[in-house]
């Protein structure tokens, strides 16, 4: 039984899964991850990503904020890949806690999803916090702002915020729950993010598949360092 089949397996026997999802999961769709070969640190920049995407900087200068935004983090088209679609078709058996902010788990059909980076789908202002959909954004050139004149942000968590407390609450209580825990298209050198793995409970199976080795990998029941969307297909 090859790695592929012995996850179809665990995934058929289990009954309470957690997808711990990275943005490793979305480039099938067209997005650029972290810290693969095509990843948003290999980009060459005068400025770091990590500076780029900081709140700090979006104060400090939020029309080269949204310029970088633009370029490489709004979703556009992209759309739901092998790997989203097969997590949904689980239905209430699976949840899903990701570190993406692209919406796509949702558009796959996924009803149970916690987002813990925030999402690139809404906005809100800094002044008088209405918010907005992404479709303003769109059609909206330079720096979007409120009717009320307050500059509008992305419903992300910046470099350097605190992550929304609520959330990670909810994130522990389903993997402190589950029997399987897979961990996809993660790095898991983010953290918190990353950190969430340690409340599985002892007799949980965990899962990685990731392209390139982690941190994790000796803690885990099965690795596989494939591509995801291969992997997914044979699900």
């Amino acid at each position: 039984m090859n790695k592929t089949e012995q996850f179809k397996t665990l995934i058929r026997e289990s009954e309470r899964i957690v997808f711990l999802t990275g943005a490793g999961i979305s480039t099938a769709s067209g997005l650029a991850d972290f810290r693969g070969k095509e990843g948003l640190e290999k980009r060459k920049s005068p400025v770091p990503y990590e500076t780029l995407l900081s709140i700090d900087f979006f104060e400090r200068d939020p029309a080269a904020f949204y310029k970088y935004y633009r370029d490489f983090l709004i979703v556009g088209d992209a759309k739901p890949n092998i790997a989203h679609k097969k997590i949904a078709a689980l239905g209430d058996k699976a949840a899903v806690v990701t570190q993406n902010i692209d919406g796509l788990h949702q558009l796959a059909g996924s009803k149970n999803v916690t987002e813990i980076h925030g999402t690139t789908l809404t906005y809100r202002c800094v002044k008088c916090r209405n918010t907005y959909p992404e479709s303003y954004i769109k059609r909206t050139p330079g720096v979007p702002k409120c009717e009320c004149g307050g500059i509008l942000r992305p419903d992300i968590v910046f470099y350097g915020e605190m992550l929304d407390d609520r959330k990670v609450e909810k994130a522990v209580r389903l993997i402190s729950g589950c029997d399987l825990l897979a961990a996809v298209g993660t790095s898991l050198v983010v953290y918190p993010a990353a950190g969430l793995v340690r409340y599985r409970p002892r007799n949980a199976k965990f899962v990685i598949v990731n392209f390139d080795p982690t941190p994790y990998d000796t803690y885990a029941d099965l690795v596989i360092n494939e591509d995801i969307s291969k992997v997914f297909e044979g699900i």
